[in-house]
């Protein structure tokens, strides 16, 4: 009686350990979650004391105040507008796959950059893959794979943007080593894209041999790591369709170029706004700044890296204190409500809540 007593505490034990092993596993995804929270608190907090420590509220209010509210209402239209345009841009990405509906597209994107806004750990790629992938019934390897590519448009944008930049705009004399940071920033990022491009490439076209060249780079890490990553690298390029039209290619360029342009017009119309004159130029050296500021980990939103790149940008231009900080302030709210309030439209529309997207980005993450 005994033995038989203590092997059905044993088979207890044993059913309790894999219960909490389970567990821990599944907690796994909400303490990465927490952690990546917490630090990013941390780092928006920083940030946001640097700004207002030397700040006169009173003098913010005023430059408020004084601003020309006419120029929102074409400024958030422009922004809510490239929003869409992107929407279309990954129309033509998925064209191989599936003819996808605009309506489902635009609902993916907006609840996407919703929930990068409002959940931590910039979930919101996954979410977009989640949302469309249910809408459409479409394998969400490929749509993970059409958002890299996605990416991919992004940074050739982005590039453009800065090499603009650097030859067309002139800084003022004090400012050659912001200029000097920049071509530096540029030709490092120009590589690591063409890195990124070629692997790419590569990995499409000798994909078995690329696989193996991953699999012998992986090496120094944990076997688990190479064990997850390899069929990540399969089940991606397996997901890779891009069309070779002409018009497609055709399409994808413009789209990207309508993007961009529609992004950064509301700064040059916001500066106006403040009184402030400058080219165009100067909204694509802002511009090129914030990229690089929603980069850092910070708190959902980019709260405090976001506005701290802005006036960090303005003040190379002369405009400083507190309208440069109410201008940071605008154009960040003018990037966050409109398409936070959309995206909370659409998830309503489609009954989800803002907790049940992070339950399958949870198990995503912890398949990953």
């Amino acid at each position: 009686m005994m033995n038989r007593a203590e092997g059905v505490n044993e088979s207890g034990g044993a059913v309790e350990s894999r219960g909490t092993c389970g567990t821990a596993e599944a907690r796994r995804p909400e303490r990465r979650r927490a952690r990546h929270f917490w630090i990013g608190t941390g780092v928006s907090v920083f940030f946001l004391a640097l700004l207002f420590r030397s700040m006169d509220f009173a003098k913010l209010l005023a430059a408020l105040r004084a601003m020309d509210a006419r120029f929102l209402v074409p400024a958030v239209a422009s922004t809510l507008f490239s929003y869409y345009v992107r929407a279309y841009r990954w129309k033509l990405l998925l064209a191989e796959e599936k003819n996808t509906s605009m309506g489902n597209l635009f609902a993916a994107v907006s609840i996407g950059y919703m929930a990068n806004n409002l959940l931590p750990a910039r979930i919101g790629e996954l979410v977009r893959v989640y949302v469309l992938g249910e809408r459409e019934g479409i394998d969400k390897g490929t749509v993970f794979a059409s958002l890299v590519l996605d990416r991919l448009f992004d940074g050739c944008a982005v590039l453009c943007i800065l090499m603009a930049t650097l030859f067309t705009l002139r800084l003022p004399g004090e400012s050659e080593g912001v200029r000097t940071a920049l071509v530096t920033g540029g030709y490092v990022t120009a590589a690591a894209y063409l890195a990124i491009v070629g692997f790419l490439v590569l990995l499409k076209r000798r994909t078995s041999a690329m696989i193996r060249l991953a699999g012998r780079l992986l090496k120094p890490f944990p076997p688990a790591f190479g064990a997850k990553v390899i069929p990540l690298l399969g089940s991606f390029i397996g997901g890779v369709r891009l069309s070779s039209r002409p018009g497609n290619l055709m399409g994808l360029v413009v789209s990207s170029a309508v993007t961009w342009a529609l992004a950064v017009w509301p700064i040059d119309l916001l500066l106006r706004s403040f009184g402030i004159a400058l080219p165009v130029t100067a909204s694509l050296f802002v511009m090129v700044l914030l990229v690089v500021a929603v980069m850092i980990p910070a708190s959902p939103g980019y709260i405090g890296t976001y506005h701290y790149a802005c006036y960090q940008a303005l003040t190379v231009f002369g405009v400083t204190g507190e309208k440069a900080l109410g201008v940071a302030l605008v154009i960040h709210a003018v990037n966050f409500f409109p398409i936070t309030f959309l995206g909370l439209y659409y998830l309503a529309r489609g009954r989800m809540t803002l907790s049940g997207l992070q339950k399958p980005t949870a198990r995503n993450e912890e398949r990953g």
